[in-house]
């Protein structure tokens, strides 16, 4: 059997008990913890808005450079109780008779302490640092070691973000703290050259050069919300947390994962930018938890298909609105489902990443601009401008709707296909949205059923998926969904769904979308 060498995204927690370990990603819930009560204020942070000069010749040497910044990144040092599952194997009668009863303590769970091992950078002179979340998820017992080598300090957890892999820790000292200037991560353009600092594979403090090889990089589940700048500067298994800074020294992002097909490094590396994990900081310390921007729409990318159904222009920017939430910013200032949300306060929105990272880090209670094109079925699109207030971001809940015991099943004339053949629909009743945890106020055909080589498969339609809307009409159970989907015509169908909720609806109302079914394809 061939070893796969598909790369994978990695984080890095360091080595427990001295082995260096890397994790595959998973993608993070939206939930904050807050591990100490707020404070009155935030730290003091040196910032410096001024991008570097770029005109200056090749630096003969990084030495000035590393000698301003090493003295703020610190080896962080967890401890965490591992629960190791019981061997049900060792329970077996037929093996305690050839081995005996003591035949392994691993019959019974087991407890032991494993290590940590990762960075982080000291921002403030009273003793506030940045590192990654994963780098103390779990923690019981957090150690600094400060890089002029005095003894390890405790540390506080403040609190953790996971949707940006971000954690704020505190340590109490005697005298001001070497704490990094921070930049402006904004400013950054790709070719700029930059220092990762940090501890990797606990062989001590090291850095490494290289240049931001890309900015915005998104889209790989890692975190709730990415924006990261990658590099090709040496990352490795216990840089978590640490620096990346630029060639004048000040602090643009805090390291957090690896492209690798080994799990070793080969030039792909990731930071969550500084003003991303700035904010988050602040949130964390002045509120005890991240708030975040809630605007309260589901959205999704413009396709061609998708734009010439609505009437919108060909090249047209933005994203496609598939639902509002109930009682939300969106739907106080009249927004609606297939309207286009292109500009937000004059930045340009491309793609749903653009939207959700732009609301999710502006305050909620913050007055926004949108501007948006509006779609009547017949009719030319115009275009709109609004001025919403941003809510708070609530806590999502996840919706599991089943298609069990349902006995009022639709089926489609089978003299005739359509585009929703191999489709199984039922009545959405009130003892099923109970069940299932869906809003009550919510109508359609509940599908149970999609066959795999069916159209409606290809298209993205799944068991347990709502239809909402075909053609822009709408469905209120069963037979409408199967009455509609005979009557349409054209070379596709156009359904609007709600589905389990996903990475893209972290502002909006769960997974409303819409899907565009091929109608020309026929045994």
């Amino acid at each position: 059997m061939k070893k796969s060498l598909t790369p994978r995204i990695i984080r890095f927690l360091a080595g427990l008990n001295g082995f260096a370990v890397a994790f595959a990603f998973q993608l993070t819930p939206l939930a904050q913890t807050a591990r100490a009560a707020p404070q009155d204020s935030g730290p003091v942070v040196r910032v410096e808005q001024a991008p570097i000069s770029r005109d200056s010749k090749a630096a003969a040497s990084f030495a000035p450079v590393v000698r301003r910044v090493t003295p703020s990144v610190v080896n962080i040092f967890s401890t965490l109780t591992v629960h190791e599952q019981a061997n049900p194997l060792l329970n077996d009668p037929i093996l305690k008779r050839f081995f005996g009863d003591d035949s392994g303590d691993s019959a019974h769970p087991r407890d032991h302490k494993a290590q940590g091992l990762g960075s982080g950078v000291i921002v403030s002179p009273d003793g506030y640092i940045l590192t990654a979340s994963h780098v103390v998820d779990g923690a019981e017992k957090v150690k600094v070691a400060l890089s002029s080598g005095e003894k390890e300090l405790e540390a506080r957890i403040i609190g953790t973000d996971p949707a940006t892999d971000v954690a704020v820790l505190k340590i109490t000292v005697n005298s001001n703290l070497p704490a990094a200037t921070m930049a402006d991560s904004d400013k950054l353009e790709v070719g700029d050259i930059v220092l990762a600092v940090g501890n990797p594979l606990g062989v001590g403090q090291t850095v490494t050069q290289g240049i931001i090889s890309g900015l915005g990089r998104g889209g790989f589940g890692i975190n709730a919300y990415e924006d990261f700048i990658q590099t090709d500067a040496a990352i490795n298994q216990g840089n978590s947390g640490g620096a990346l800074v630029d060639s004048d020294g000040r602090l643009v992002g805090i390291n957090t994962a690896i492209v690798s097909r080994s799990g070793g490094n080969m030039g792909i590396g990731f930071a969550v930018p500084i003003n991303m994990s700035r904010y988050v900081m602040d949130r964390i310390i002045k509120e005890g938890k991240v708030t975040r921007g809630f605007l309260g729409v589901n959205i999704q990318n413009l396709t061609p298909e998708l734009a010439k159904k609505f009437g919108y222009p060909d090249q047209a920017d933005g994203v496609l609105i598939g639902g509002i939430a109930r009682n939300s910013p969106a739907e106080r200032v009249g927004l609606q489902k297939g309207d286009l949300l292109f500009e937000l306060d004059g930045k340009k929105i491309s793609n749903p990443r653009d939207l959700s990272l732009t609301v999710a880090q502006a305050p909620p209670g913050t007055n926004v601009n949108l501007r948006v094109l509006h779609s009547d079925p017949g009719r030319k699109p115009i275009e709109r401008v609004v001025d919403a207030t941003l809510g708070e971001l609530p806590q999502e809940t996840k919706l599991t709707p089943t298609g069990r015991n349902h006995p009022t099943h639709h089926q489609r004339n089978r003299s005739s296909k359509d585009s929703l053949d191999g489709v199984e629909v039922v009545d959405l009743d009130a003892a099923m949205q109970r069940e299932a945890s869906i809003p009550g106020d919510m109508h359609g055909a509940l599908v149970v059923r999609v066959d795999p080589d069916a159209n409606a498969a290809e298209a993205g339609l799944h068991a347990g998926d709502i239809i909402l809307e075909i053609e822009r009409q709408p469905v209120r159970n069963g037979g409408d969904a199967v009455k509609l989907s005979e009557q349409a015509k054209g070379d596709s169908i156009l359904l609007n769904v709600w589905s389990h909720p996903d990475k893209d609806s972290n502002i909006g109302t769960g997974g409303t979308r819409y899907l565009l079914v091929d109608n020309t394809k026929r045994d």
